[in-house]
């Protein structure tokens, strides 16, 4: 049983059929994809739209209403939207830095989602902000504060390049599923059970392991 969700942002954006739908994936899977771009296309019948899934270290930037989705425990996705040139985008990050260029350090996500809308029209003067995750989903794991620290990391990051963050639901217990339309800006987050999420403990365990333990809204998000 899911706990009461949030949204942001402006109108849904059309649905679609099925049968358009499949097409429009078909065309999907059939652009090539940049290092690091999610490529994980399906239909998703619940919201009658084409979608993407973000996996760990991966984005995904868009001017039109795709469906760009993602699962997270202690990982941060922000979903980064510039309202001018309707153009918006997500990653997804498992700890705030570490060695080498990888979508999976926060610092590294962070650059790359913001140049990779920058070169499809966006300014950074107009962008805002959704910041979603953090959770501390794994019992016993809290002297290390993966989620805290990657919520801390995140808004630090976007207060120094002055990016307004509109809404956030972050921190907590809760692991979250998070949806993107990256034309509207519509964001939509759902909390979920602390159970069947043994995917997100491994994933979480697995940035524990490598973290090392340091010292210590405005807009709206939709539920679904």
């Amino acid at each position: 049983m899911s706990t009461p969700t949030t949204s942001t942002g402006a109108g849904a954006g059309s649905l679609i059929s099925s049968g358009a739908g499949a097409a429009r994936v078909a065309q999907l899977k059939a652009q090539p994809r940049k290092p690091g771009e999610a490529s994980f296309f399906f239909y998703d019948a619940h919201f009658k739209n084409a979608a993407v899934k973000i996996l760990p270290g991966e984005y995904f930037v868009d001017n039109e209403d795709i469906l760009v989705m993602t699962t997270l425990g202690s990982c941060i996705a922000a979903c980064l939207w510039d309202r001018q040139a309707q153009v918006g985008g997500m990653n997804h990050f498992m700890l705030p830095e570490g060695a080498g260029d990888s979508g999976r350090y926060g610092s590294f996500a962070m650059e790359l989602l913001i140049n990779e809308l920058m070169k499809r029209g966006a300014s950074k003067s107009r962008m805002e902000a959704k910041i979603f995750g953090g959770g501390a989903v794994i019992a016993g794991m809290n002297t290390i504060n993966v989620g805290e620290r990657n919520t801390n990391f995140v808004l630090d990051y976007l207060k120094t390049e002055r990016i307004p963050v509109v809404s956030k639901d972050v921190m907590d217990v809760y692991p979250r599923k998070v949806c993107f339309l990256p034309h509207s800006g519509k964001a939509m987050v759902k909390r979920l059970a602390p159970t069947n999420t043994d995917a997100l403990v491994q994933q979480d365990r697995a940035a524990a392991q490598k973290a090392q333990p340091v010292v210590s809204s405005g807009g709206s998000v939709d539920l679904f």
